[in-house]
């Protein structure tokens, strides 16, 4: 992260990151693939330079909390369930109807990422996506994406690490 013209860094380690869509789509490789490849030949298929920006990804976690009771979990039996789709659109995760979230594991249910050719295109897309999702019987952080994508300072990049705590936006 960047922020007062110095970078911190909030985490490192050596798996795959749960953010590794973003990087998938904003840079248009597969980082799974390449890591299979890079453990069975030993080489790398890419070169730095094969690797360039490729417009803005956006990614909301969808986990079943209820944002409006400091994220409360929120276990429950998945009543009905309409995943987004289309062009630039990608959902990783495994819910669907039927499916019951347990309390004993980390509450994030999905990945919701978007792809745009620039980050207003990326923005407008992930709403529309987020307008489309539908999970029912559960509460999710659905809402507060919506409200987070639509809020001023989302929109103008003028926002830090504490803004969320200070927003008060539920």
């Amino acid at each position: 992260m960047f922020e007062d013209g110095k970078v911190y860094c909030l985490e490192r380690n050596n798996r795959v990151q749960v953010e590794h869509p973003v990087k998938e789509m904003g840079k248009g490789i597969d980082i799974i693939k390449e890591q299979i490849w890079i453990a069975f030949s030993g080489e790398t298929a890419l070169k730095q330079s094969d690797i360039n920006p490729r417009g803005h990804a956006i990614e909301c976690r969808i986990n079943a909390e209820d944002a409006s009771k400091n994220f409360q979990p929120s276990p429950g039996l998945i009543g009905m369930c309409h995943q987004p789709s289309g062009f630039r659109t990608r959902v990783d995760g495994a819910i669907y109807q039927g499916y019951k979230v347990t309390p004993y594991y980390d509450s994030m249910i999905c990945k919701l990422i978007c792809h745009g050719r620039n980050r207003t295109e990326a923005i407008q897309r992930m709403r529309r996506s987020l307008d489309e999702f539908v999970i029912e019987g559960i509460k999710t952080t659905i809402d507060l994406h919506k409200i987070l994508l639509n809020h001023k300072k989302f929109l103008e990049s003028d926002f830090n690490v504490s803004w969320l705590d200070k927003a008060k936006l539920l």
